[in-house]
């Protein structure tokens, strides 16, 4: 008898031992699935919740039922698999509470401000860079050496053509003068009398042209003395303004040294090169637009007078002159000058202001303003969309937009850096700034 139950009892225990071994297989099998489920947050969060809660249920009872069979080690473990359960069905939870209230969390519409996509004509304009140069202009010097006896102006005074402007010693000269008139003198009356012998036959043909040669040579002295002390007196050339002075009284100077700059500053000059592309484009008489540092927010207009006739064979630039109005002599030669030339076609361009457009090395893009409607709730809100452009020209606070955006559509003007796709936004103008085509900064 007892070799038929030895077997029985063998086969009892190995089922015993092997009895918990697959629950508890397919219990981490399943944690593993629900944890997975719970890492991706999918939308079957509620069942796994359910299904975490009854298999704690499960796993309780399993543990209450080995322990009173006395079988701790197995209850043990199904106690710790509930107590494990029992925490991940409660971070389950947390995470179900938190994505609930993030969907119903929604960020705040930003406030920005917005602009229409406006159709303009815009001329075509030739843009370059010169310096404006003096009609006439001239440093004022002496032709003879002397010592300064006299200054008849002030610097920085409006000088007219013929104005005395210094005067050198001249005593010498004045000296010489006075000779060469005595000397003058008696050779014409000695060619007086000469004429009269000579009409009666007294003196020969010989004698008569003696004295007539001395005669000129003496008027010939006389005026180069004049001459002398003409070029003493250093006199205005032309109209302008005059500098400042390089030389005092009682100063001796040389011949051809400076004195002071006379410059013509009505009108003047602005010199400017162009590329070659341009020049079949070039013609004289077209509006020329100039602005300089030196005084900001003013334009200057004026129009081409002059085209090189070479080109420049290391720049490849041709000159260009125009020739601008300058009555109340803000421009002075030398001053640099940003220079527009304006062609005569126009053509139909779309502009938005500058502060619109963002710059990436990917490409530029605005933020379209669009009306967008709600799948839920029905409502109708604003929101903005991301929108590549290819930029053209900028003239002051606008900008050509060639392609990607349409006339009459709403971008965002200003703030665009903190912006991304797909945003709902609310527009408030009230301090938008406006764009200008000619913007005077007033702190600049």
């Amino acid at each position: 008898m007892h070799d038929v139950l030895k077997p029985t009892t063998v086969d009892q225990k190995q089922k015993r031992r092997t009895r918990w071994i697959w629950p508890v297989l397919f219990t981490v099998l399943f944690v593993v699935a629900v944890i997975g489920l719970i890492l991706i947050k999918t939308a079957m969060m509620i069942i796994v919740i359910a299904a975490i809660s009854a298999l704690v249920i499960w796993f309780g009872l399993v543990a209450f039922r080995r322990f009173r069979a006395g079988r701790t080690t197995s209850g043990a473990i199904f106690a710790v698999l509930a107590i494990l359960l029992i925490l991940i069905d409660v971070k389950a939870l947390q995470i179900r509470a938190m994505a609930a209230m993030g969907a119903m969390m929604a960020p705040p519409p930003t406030t920005v401000t917005s602009a229409i996509v406006k159709e303009e004509d815009w001329a075509p304009i030739l843009s370059s860079v010169g310096s404006v140069s003096a009609v006439q202009g001239a440093v004022v010097s002496a032709e003879l050496g002397g010592v300064v006896a006299e200054i008849d102006f002030q610097n920085g005074a409006v000088a007219k053509k013929g104005d005395l402007l210094m005067k050198l010693d001249a005593s010498a000269e004045e000296g010489q003068l006075k000779t060469a008139q005595a000397d003058l003198e008696l050779a014409r009356a000695n060619l007086e009398r000469t004429r009269d012998l000579a009409v009666r036959k007294v003196v020969s043909k010989q004698e008569l042209d003696s004295a007539e040669s001395a005669f000129q040579q003496k008027e010939g002295s006389v005026q180069q003395m004049r001459s002398m002390i003409t070029k003493k007196e250093v006199r205005a050339p032309f109209d302008g303004q005059l500098g400042i002075r390089q030389v005092n009284i009682g100063q001796s100077i040389d011949a051809r040294q400076p004195i002071v700059a006379l410059t013509a500053l009505d009108p003047v000059y602005v010199d400017f090169s162009l590329p070659q592309q341009q020049f079949s484009q070039l013609i004289p008489g077209l509006e020329v637009r100039v602005q300089t540092d030196a005084v900001p927010g003013h334009e200057f207009g004026g129009k081409v007078t002059a085209i090189n006739s070479m080109v420049d064979a290391v720049t490849r630039n041709v000159g260009v002159q125009a020739t601008l109005e300058n009555p109340d002599h803000t421009l002075r030669p030398g001053m640099f000058a940003k220079v527009e030339v304006v062609l005569p076609e126009k053509h139909k361009t779309l502009v938005v202001p500058g502060s619109a457009i963002s710059y990436a090395p990917f490409g530029d893009s605005v933020f379209v303003i669009e009306k967008k409607k709600d799948e839920k709730t029905g409502k109708e809100s604003q929101g903005i969309r991301q929108q590549f452009v290819r930029v053209g020209e900028s003239r002051g606070d606008f900008v050509a937009v060639t392609e990607g955006l349409k006339a009459g559509e709403t971008i965002v003007s200003t703030g665009v850096f903190k912006l991304r796709n797909g945003m709902p936004v609310t527009i408030n103008n009230e301090l938008a700034p406006k764009p200008q085509l000619n913007p005077k900064p007033i702190d600049s």
